[in-house]
């Protein structure tokens, strides 16, 4: 699977988040996919056929409900909404995803320097930048 950052939004499954262990957690939770595709589109102001369309390029893969419907997570949304911003503007979708997939990694690249400079100016508080393993 997938994860921010690389080449498409995944689904996250609720049990895979430490915050969706705990009820009250899912409403923090961003990647909580708490919203069905016609409120997802009700809240965008677009279409459900854009929806499908975001899934069809890659871009956001919705999780599924046990009976089949499109669940997404806030974080889906936004990624969403950013792709209605740049179609709107005259950018292909295609163009658009591949945009909007840059910026996210871009903007892991630059949370991971945040937190490796962090580290080296703090060595005793240091904990290993997320997504990084030995």
């Amino acid at each position: 699977m997938h994860t921010k950052g690389d080449t498409h939004i995944p689904p996250t499954p609720e049990n895979s988040s430490p915050k969706a262990s705990s009820p009250g957690g899912r409403f923090d939770d961003e990647d909580f996919p708490a919203y069905s595709m016609g409120r997802a589109a009700e809240l965008l102001g677009v279409t459900q056929a854009f929806l499908r369309s975001l899934d069809t390029a890659k871009l956001i893969t919705p999780l599924r409900s046990e009976g089949g419907h499109r669940r997404y997570s806030r974080y889906q949304l936004r990624i969403a909404a950013r792709a209605r911003e740049l179609i709107d503007q005259g950018t292909p979708i295609e163009a658009a995803c591949r945009i909007i997939i840059l910026e996210d990694q871009l903007a892991g690249a630059q949370r991971i320097n945040t937190e490796l400079r962090q580290a080296q100016h703090h060595p005793s508080q240091a904990e290993p930048p997320a997504g990084t393993t030995d």
